[in-house]
């Protein structure tokens, strides 16, 4: 595929996904084209603002939009990285440890006030954001 096609596939995708993300989200054109932006290059988006101009419904929408697994964490001081990550669970029955993924293991994932976890807990998201891996027991996924 030549790389014009490939802008024009883009272009038709994010025509869609605007209009569909629209007839809910009113006003807020210049944020839905740069969640596209960030969508289209790998990129992640910081949503800044005061409550009730619908942050949360706009990701949500983006994933039903998208089709994709989506999921909110809400960072409170005690949330700790395993909480985002996952952890080993012991499994009597098999004898074994069995690894149960946390919350951070999907397609889009809404961060809640970051700034009220523990630099620890914010250190385990920036991993995934940057190297897109979760280290759990030693083991990257």
């Amino acid at each position: 595929m030549d790389d014009a096609a490939r802008i024009d596939g883009l272009m038709t995708a994010y025509k869609a996904m605007n209009a569909e993300i629209g007839k809910v989200i009113v006003g807020q054109e210049e944020v839905l084209d740069l969640l596209m932006a960030a969508l289209f290059t790998n990129g992640h988006v910081l949503l800044e603002g005061v409550p009730g101009i619908a942050k949360t419904l706009t990701a949500k929408l983006l994933a039903k939009t998208m089709e994709v697994s989506f999921s909110r964490i809400q960072f409170t001081p005690d949330l700790l990285p395993a909480d985002l990550t996952g952890t080993e669970i012991y499994r009597p029955q098999e004898g074994s440890f069995q690894f149960q993924q946390g919350p951070i293991f999907t397609q889009i994932c809404l961060a809640d006030e970051i700034n009220r976890a523990t630099p620890k807990t914010q250190s385990a998201l920036l991993e995934t954001m940057q190297e897109g891996t979760v280290t759990v027991a030693g083991q990257r996924r």
